[in-house]
């Protein structure tokens, strides 16, 4: 499957950001070979942050490292000293928005339950499941 990520960041350097994310994720070796960079005239229509100069791309098989894509994420993200927005564009739509404000101030335990959400996130849905709400976003805080 097929996942964008948009990155915003506070301080306006959105590229620097995605940069720096791509940077991340491809020191992990699960993530190096399904991360990948996309021009920004490929975000999924509606996607929120039309400001991006361009997006990554997570390329994930059934089955692949979406628990490694999680984990490098939010740690990612908790580590950023300015407020760093990240959007992850499932195929179906849906959206998932991962802020580094929220992410900071979380326990270890905490950490790791982010973590596991945004993973099974970057999951198929399971037939059935929940469905998304009207405007197809979903917080990774939880919240709709």
């Amino acid at each position: 499957m097929r996942f964008t990520l948009g990155v915003q960041a506070a301080s306006g350097d959105h590229a620097g950001a995605t940069d720096e994310l791509y940077d991340w994720l491809r020191q992990d070796p699960e993530l190096r070979g399904v991360v990948r960079r996309d021009l920004a005239d490929s975000a999924p229509e509606g996607a929120m942050g039309g400001a991006w100069s361009e997006l990554l791309t997570l390329l994930l098989a059934p089955g692949g490292p979406t628990a490694a894509a999680g984990a490098a994420l939010v740690v990612w993200l908790q580590n950023r000293r300015s407020n760093v927005t990240v959007t992850i564009n499932r195929p179906d739509g849906t959206q998932l928005v991962v802020a580094s404000e929220k992410v900071r101030p979380l326990t270890a335990e905490g950490t790791g339950e982010l973590a596991q959400r945004v993973a099974e996130a970057l999951r198929e849905p399971a037939a059935g499941g929940d469905p998304a709400p009207e405007d197809g976003s979903r917080r990774a805080d939880g919240a709709r």
